[in-house]
């Protein structure tokens, strides 16, 4: 894939006019709200359908009662506020009232990851994929830029079941076609390698693509893998990209432990184990400051993705090496 940017903007957007949209096309679609309509860009759907749209006010755990009550009737709730207030605040109510029941609820959290900023720590939430990924019968979908995020909105609808949708608050590049296809559950290879394997969600999927530029530089030949649905994982296409370049790294604007890396590290370990380096969040809590401040201060940034790179390549040559005078479970 050629890196192209066809200008920036907020991936929240994205969720927004998608929304729109399904409710123009789908009348059992009904949005609910906690006191965010501007900040989840929720306006359009509102006006244009105030019989369908519910300001629920500062009670997240009451919105998602109500939505689950909603779909027993046969509506489509779609769920908004801060990424921060729809899981951890709420995860009781998700895990009883929607998971373990399997209602139709499809959970759409913005302002995700250290890119919310100035807020901090408090509003920050880095945990949000693995506390929804271990919920059985969640759907985990992290879209990359506001083209593919408006297609995930339109997706999620039509996907039966409990859906976590996540995205964020800042503008970012726009690198996806407008006809792209979206199938939950596959993931899109964007550029194909034979050196290393670069898997990513989210915001991290450009930063990726940009690292794939400098590692070509230096004569890396990176497959980068924009991997937007973390459950159902596309295990397959994680392998057959893996089989090839032998080494991966995961990078994502999460903690470390129980995100995207986790999850591609359990299919690895269990069908075939490579060096894996992680580019995410180390076990600690945001802070207050710009995002461009935040993701360099915590290590998400190309240059970071590629220093990683090279960590495993020279694992993988230590291996590739070692391989020729032993058979120990590391090396194969």
């Amino acid at each position: 894939m050629e890196l192209v940017n066809f200008g920036n903007k907020d991936t929240r957007s994205g969720f927004g006019e998608g929304l729109r949209r399904l409710g123009a096309i789908n009348p059992q679609v009904v949005a609910l709200c906690a006191d965010l309509t501007g900040s989840l860009k929720m306006d359009a759907f509102e006006k244009a359908h105030p019989e369908r749209f519910f300001q629920i006010g500062i009670a997240e755990a009451n919105m998602i009662g109500i939505a689950a009550g909603m779909t027993v009737g046969g509506k489509i709730p779609v769920t908004g506020t801060f990424a921060n207030f729809s899981t951890s605040r709420v995860y009781d109510q998700i895990r009883q009232s929607i998971a373990y029941s399997q209602k139709n609820v499809k959970i759409c959290a913005s302002h995700a990851g250290l890119t919310l900023g100035e807020d901090g720590a408090t509003h920050q939430v880095l945990e949000d994929i693995g506390m929804m990924r271990m919920l059985p019968n969640m759907t985990v979908v992290v879209p990359a830029d506001y083209q593919q995020t408006l297609q995930a909105t339109l997706a999620i609808a039509d996907w039966q079941g409990p859906v976590y949708l996540r995205f964020g608050r800042p503008s970012v590049p726009i690198f996806t076609q407008e006809d792209a296809s979206f199938t939950i559950g596959k993931a899109d290879v964007l550029k194909e390698g034979t050196d290393v394997t670069i898997i990513a969600c989210g915001h991290m999927v450009w930063k990726s693509l940009e690292a794939a530029q400098m590692l070509n530089r230096l004569g890396i030949q990176a497959e980068v893998i924009n991997m937007h649905t973390i459950k159902p994982l596309d295990a397959e296409s994680i392998l057959k990209s893996v089989m090839k370049t032998k080494c991966v790294v995961t990078a994502e604007e999460h903690m470390r432990n129980g995100g995207l890396g986790d999850a591609v590290a359990q299919v690895l370990s269990t069908q075939f184990p490579v060096p894996h380096a992680y580019v995410a969040v180390n076990d600690m809590f945001g802070e207050s400051g710009t995002p461009d401040e935040l993701m360099k201060k915590y290590g998400l940034e190309k240059e970071n993705i590629v220093q990683s790179v090279q960590s495993v390549l020279q694992r993988k040559k230590r291996g590739l090496e070692c391989r020729k005078f032993c058979s120990c479970f590391e090396c194969g």
